[in-house]
């Protein structure tokens, strides 16, 4: 019981820092990737936080 105990945690501790890892990978690649489908359908990115333009009137 103590052995299957000690496998189990052994193995919990080796998976969880691969899967993070992967999934950090998995939701880059697809923001980059429907970035850039909307990039060929005309859409374009812009910064929410503009400095206002001085017209000269």
């Amino acid at each position: 019981m103590k052995r299957k105990r000690i496998v189990s945690l052994v193995a919990l501790l080796m998976i969880l820092p691969l899967l993070s890892g992967c999934w950090t990978l998995v939701v880059a690649g697809a923001g980059a990737y429907g970035g850039y489908k909307m990039k060929e359908n005309g859409y374009t990115l812009q910064n929410p936080i503009t400095k206002e333009k001085k017209s000269n009137k």
